[in-house]
């Protein structure tokens, strides 16, 4: 099993940038797709992006796309969310999460992932 924190959040204003990171330990972690989820409150949980265990291939939500840009560094075992012209509709709790499969079945599967972080929190003020 692989082990997931994540870091990185906190409160921006509208039209800013937040960089989350998500540091994974245990299993081979260049073995896992790997993905970004947020929760709002008082809604579902919701796929933002992922990437492939070789980093290659990403995918993105239509609300994000243009706007976040996932990548992950092997060698440090990590995973980022760099996030730009935040708006106060981005606030949530921001999750990773690790599969060990195809990163573009990420979204359709939050129930069965492998490995999820505790999540950090973002706020967007406007």
């Amino acid at each position: 099993q692989v082990q997931l924190v994540e870091s990185g959040g906190g409160l921006v204003q509208a039209g800013g940038s937040l960089r989350l990171s998500c540091a994974a330990s245990g299993r081979t972690f260049s073995n896992y797709a790997m993905g970004w989820f947020r929760q709002a409150p008082g809604k579902e949980r919701e796929f933002v992006a992922a990437i492939s265990s070789s980093g290659i291939s990403t995918y993105y939500a239509d609300s994000v796309k243009g706007r976040f840009t996932i990548s992950r560094d092997n060698a440090k075992n990590t995973v980022y969310l760099q996030m730009n012209s935040l708006k106060p509709e981005d606030t949530a709790v921001y999750c990773c999460a690790a599969h060990f499969g195809a990163a573009q079945a990420m979204g359709a599967m939050t129930g069965a992932l492998d490995a999820w972080g505790q999540g950090t929190l973002v706020t967007v003020s406007s």
